[in-house]
């Protein structure tokens, strides 16, 4: 090959060669950095799109198993409360079988009956109240909410509006609402009424349950007044009136303090929220429309199944069916079979020796029903438990596979890079010398 001092052919050869161990020394570093062996597509990429694949079906077995323990700790929760209520029945046997007995009076009879009937109120209460996250597990939840529709013009309640003081409404109590025994609710509701008592103003709210006045709670509004109150709401502001007797809050407006003005005016009585058909300075509001009713909250309802996802797929296979039996006193004591329940009992249950005959049969009847609605549970725990199970095994496999793709053989690796280090060097050693080769041409000038 001739010399000659315009091409360095060996500098070229030298600086390719370089170049090529750098980049491969810059992937290797790459690769050790983030400790996967596939770090773009260009490294290999059936294995990445395998691998992305098996990373996110990972991802989701993990949220499955997740769900599993929030399916055991519901089931948990409703075993408790089925615990509890076995434990009642046991009572309420107890109570019925002593009251079958000719030793005892009418008297002690009531005694035993009052008992009775409380118990079977508490297991109400409990199937009403057991839920996990919102979601009833043993019976309807009974919530309530009120009827915002009535505060429309010309329904029941379209005096209770902000022009004449009121913003909102809100039940603190729902357990109190829900003791009324119809499902629509539409005999429940609550009367406001705001009387002058001589230099007093008084608010009375009087609610109604099954069709009957219940409960009945005044508070002294006379400060509200915005004439002399002293504590008058202003524009833009707002108060709460808390009747927690009946579980219920009220919010009202500077409109209130007007309407408190209005009512104090009257002579006798004559302004009185409630019974003036012209209420307030401009009368164009009828104070008797002051009824507002109940409604169901059909979001606590007790749901016949709850399907839980146990997998990652969109298939049946993926997801548990676990259905959920109503253990309340409507329920208990019909052995499926359409029999007397705890609830068709009545208040008379066991005041009587025959009454407490009967009431031991259903009773007996009652806890069987529990121990079947019980043993379901128990069921479907022990088949989350064999999910979770394969769930773990499933997660743990898929993640070795994963693995097996994309994970780095550090130590493979590692070998690899110093290979690469040193064809680095050494290629800027040669390159180096290969641009001192036209060096010794020069000497042929001397």
């Amino acid at each position: 090959m001739a010399l000659n001092i315009i091409s360095n052919y060996a500098a070229n050869v030298a600086h390719r060669n370089l170049s090529a161990s750098d980049e491969m020394a810059t992937r290797s570093l790459s690769k050790l950095s983030s400790g996967t062996r596939v770090v773009s597509a260009r490294d290999d990429a059936a294995s990445m799109a395998i691998g992305a694949r098996l990373n996110a079906t990972t991802q989701a077995l993990k949220t499955a198993t997740v769900n599993v323990g929030q399916a055991n700790s519901m089931l948990q929760i409703a075993d408790g409360g089925m615990a509890t209520i076995d434990d009642i029945l046991v009572r309420m046997k107890t109570l019925a079988v002593q009251s079958s007995s000719g030793n005892l009076s009418d008297t002690e009879r009531g005694f035993l009956n009052d008992e009775f009937t409380e118990l079977r109120d508490e297991i109400d209460r409990i199937a009403s109240s057991t839920n996990f996250n919102g979601i009833q597990l043993l019976g309807n939840g009974g919530d309530v909410a009120i009827e915002f529709g009535d505060l429309a013009a010309g329904q029941g309640g379209a005096a209770l509006v902000p022009a004449a003081g009121f913003d909102n409404f809100a039940i603190t109590d729902n357990n109190y609402w829900a003791t009324d025994t119809n499902t629509n609710l539409n005999d429940s509701n609550f009367e406001v009424n705001i009387n002058q008592l001589g230099t007093q103003v008084i608010m009375t709210v009087t609610t109604t349950i099954d069709g009957a006045a219940d409960r009945t709670q005044s508070i002294d509004v006379s400060d509200f007044a915005a004439t002399g109150g002293t504590t008058a709401i202003g524009a833009g502001e707002s108060a709460t009136l808390n009747f927690d007797e009946l579980g219920l809050t009220f919010s009202v407006n500077t409109n209130f303090s007007a309407s408190i003005d209005h009512v104090a005016a009257g002579a006798a009585g004559a302004n009185d929220f409630g019974t003036d058909a012209t209420f307030g300075a401009a009368g164009t509001i009828d104070s008797t429309a002051n009824v507002v009713r109940m409604a169901a909250d059909n979001g606590q309802t007790l749901a016949n199944s709850i399907e839980f996802q146990v997998g990652g797929g969109n298939t049946a296979n993926d997801r548990l069916s676990i259905n959920l039996t109503s253990v309340d006193s409507e329920a208990l004591g019909d052995g499926g079979a359409g029999q007397e329940t705890l609830a068709d009992l009545g208040t008379n249950a066991i005041d009587t020796a025959a009454g407490a005959q009967n009431a031991v049969e259903v009773v007996t009847r009652a806890i069987d029903d529990l121990q079947r609605a019980r043993a379901a549970v128990g069921t479907s725990q022990n088949r989350l438990d064999f999910a979770g199970q394969n769930l773990a095994s499933t997660q743990e496999n898929t993640e070795s596979a994963r693995s097996t793709l994309l994970d780095l053989d550090v130590a493979a690796e590692m070998t690899a890079f110093t290979s690469k280090q040193i064809l680095v060097q050494s290629g800027v050693a040669m390159l180096a010398q290969a641009n001192q080769m036209p060096q010794n041409l020069l000497r042929l000038l001397q």
